[in-house]
């Protein structure tokens, strides 16, 4: 259908929005091209965009013999000459002709050749590897060439350059450079039922208006089953994905009942725009129509299909990790060592602390791992380090929160050879006991991120690196304090060594299920990193650093996604950081926290705060770093 051009408008002052708006929210990569007009280089570092890539398939192959192909796609990225797997869509059911609703965001660099590769394939088993799928075609280009055209429609080829049938495929780009993000909670009521022998299994579809004047798909939601009342989820998407911006902009929606063969039943479908969304609020439901049209001609007395309600609609902003680390937020790092019975006599070369004759241990090659990554962006390499389930002289009592230096009331260590250093100096010093208890260090730095959230804007942010063999003694009280801590602009990395078994640090990573305390109160949100070190003993520590990691992506059941994308490859240092910039997010957002909107301070020697009384106070007012760096420490998180 043609659809007329729409100047984008303000959000209507009905909707929920977090004031004030920062100026020209943009993503800030390396490279050496020339800023963005308007913008300021910081550093070496210019401000470049976020690409949203949307693909769609047209006359694809025919792979299966009783039914049509179900086909995902997959996007590579190339880099030093070699392919690798980027991200993949969903799995399009029994269709040559699909249209993908997952997005492939990417980030654009200006100054590159930046060369993508997209490849379909058709889904025959549930197995992530591509090798298991049949191959439908591939189509290669650079990101510039789509960015340039906006959309391309391009014919598919096979391995051998040779066309793949009739094959197409379509990608269109859309910037991201407004961080609006809408969250939508909808409901149906009374729909028709489609099943014979049952009711329906309901989805809806958003769609809004293509630069062809074709409707394009923004969102599907996941199907709900056997019901005519279904209650969908609430979901966020960007609003220029959803409506380029433009809150006057019509959206189209689309309620279809799910069928396994990819035949889906139209139920009706109504259109609506952000503005109008706006309306549901502060208790009040927006009811929109469901119409079948050929129903509509057909029967005199037909009124509809049913009706989905919009619960609420809130439109907030999407800060981005520099927004934070530009406007001034500090990332405040702190170390805690393991020194409980269960590692070995230190003396005892099959200790986890034994040092060996090339100078090294899996403590160290941990602490030299994870803490070169954030030397390089503290200006004094100052470092407070904690160790704890040891006895310490002169009365040899168990401690859980003390200084490797023996110094409470400076317990910083200069750089990773300071912390190195100190944690040598002080093993002959100290008697290895127990229990392993990790609630007092937890604790300890959740006061001082509870001190944070006195202030209105998102200024600090805390990061705990936990070093263990991976045996808990205090498993309740670890679980209540993470789960307030999760409350609190804060962190954990734990990092497990050794053969142990790592069931319980697993458990406290709450990337599959959520974390709850022994009362029965949830974690507002997933605070803990857990990352087992055995995988990379066997290399000669420049090598660890370099050894990979295999993630697995997750896709929620009851969605109609496709096969979860391959185990990706990740160097071993970036699994411990990378989750940090979303852990400040989703604090951030719980909290309301706008970041900070001045620039970061030149880089001056913090005055020496006071500490509270009590264990020695490791967090400090950490020193303002200069943006290069942080613009640098933000891609290596995300590479």
């Amino acid at each position: 259908m043609s659809v007329p051009s729409l100047t984008p408008n303000a959000v209507p002052s009905d909707c929920e929005e977090l004031p004030p708006p920062l100026p020209t929210p943009m993503a800030y990569t390396p490279g050496g091209g020339a800023p963005a007009p308007g913008v300021a280089p910081v550093g070496s570092q210019y401000c470049v965009c976020k690409v949203e890539l949307s693909v769609s398939g047209q006359n694809l192959l025919d792979r299966d013999v009783t039914s049509k192909s179900d086909p995902f796609c997959v996007l590579f990225t190339e880099n030093n000459g070699r392919w690798s797997e980027y991200d993949r869509t969903e799995t399009a059911v029994n269709n040559l002709n699909p249209a993908f609703s997952k997005k492939f965001v990417l980030d654009y660099h200006f100054e590159e050749v930046q060369k993508l590769k997209f490849a379909l394939f058709d889904q025959d088993k549930s197995s992530t590897q591509l090798e298991e799928h049949d191959f439908l075609g591939q189509f290669s280009c650079s990101l510039g060439t789509i960015v340039s055209s906006k959309k391309i429609t391009q014919p598919l080829l096979l391995m051998n350059d040779k066309p793949a049938g009739k094959g197409l495929i379509t990608i269109a780009a859309q910037e991201l450079s407004d961080n609006r993000v809408i969250t939508l909670s909808l409901v149906g009521r009374k729909l028709d039922k489609k099943d014979l022998f049952g009711k329906s299994d309901p989805f809806l579809e958003f769609y809004k208006p293509g630069g062809d004047g074709k409707w394009m798909l923004v969102h599907r939601t996941e199907v709900i089953k056997y019901t005519l009342d279904p209650v969908w989820k609430p979901f966020t998407v960007p609003l220029v994905s959803l409506c380029d911006g433009d809150v006057e902009k019509p959206i189209q929606v689309m309620c279809y009942d799910y069928d396994n063969d990819g035949g889906h039943d139209f139920i009706g479908e109504f259109q609506t725009s952000v503005s109008q969304m706006c309306e549901a609020r502060d208790g009040i439901p927006r009811e929109f129509e469901c119409i079948n049209p050929k129903k509509q001609k057909k029967k005199k007395n037909y009124k509809n299909s049913g009706i989905i309600i919009l619960r609420s609609c809130k439109i907030n902003r999407d800060y981005s990790f520099l927004d934070y680390i530009l406007g001034g937020c500090q990332l405040m790092f702190t170390v805690g060592i393991d020194f409980t019975a269960s590692n070995g006599n230190p003396l005892d070369p099959s200790s986890l602390h034994y040092i060996n004759p090339m100078g090294t241990n899996e403590y160290l090659s941990a602490i030299w791992a994870v803490g070169q990554i954030i030397q390089d962006y503290d200006s004094d390499k100052m470092f407070p380090a904690l160790g704890f389930g040891a006895q310490l002289p002169p009365d040899w009592k168990v401690s859980h929160e003390f200084a490797i230096n023996f110094n409470p009331t400076n317990p910083f260590c200069s750089g990773v050879d300071g912390i190195a250093q100190a944690y040598s100096a002080c093993l002959p010093h100290i008697r290895f006991y127990g229990p392993t208890n990790f609630s007092p260090i937890v604790n300890h730095v959740a006061r001082f991120a509870a001190q944070a959230t006195q202030q209105q804007t998102a200024m600090q942010y805390f990061i705990l690196l936990i070093i263990t063999d991976g045996v808990i003694s205090d498993m309740e009280e670890t679980r209540h304090a993470v789960v307030q801590a999760s409350k609190l602009p804060m962190s954990i990395i734990i990092v497990g060594v050794g053969n142990a078994d790592f069931a319980a640090m697993e458990f406290l990573d709450g990337d599959n299920r959520t974390l709850r305390s022994h009362t029965g109160e949830e974690a507002a949100r997933d605070i803990v990193q857990f990352v087992p070190f055995r995988e990379f003993r066997n290399a000669p520590l420049p090598s660890a650093l370099l050894t990979t990691y295999l993630l697995r992506a997750y896709y929620p059941p009851g969605t109609m996604q496709g096969p979860a994308p391959r185990r990706q490859k990740r160097p071993w240092r970036k699994l411990c950081w990378q989750s940090c910039p979303n852990k400040l997010f989703s604090i951030s957002s719980i909290k309301t926290c706008p970041p900070p909107t001045r620039s970061p301070p030149e880089c001056q020697p913090s005055p020496s705060s006071s500490m509270p009384a009590g264990p020695p106070a490791l967090p400090r007012n950490m020193h303002a770093h200069p943006a290069s760096l942080w613009v640098a420490f933000f891609f290596f998180l995300l590479n």
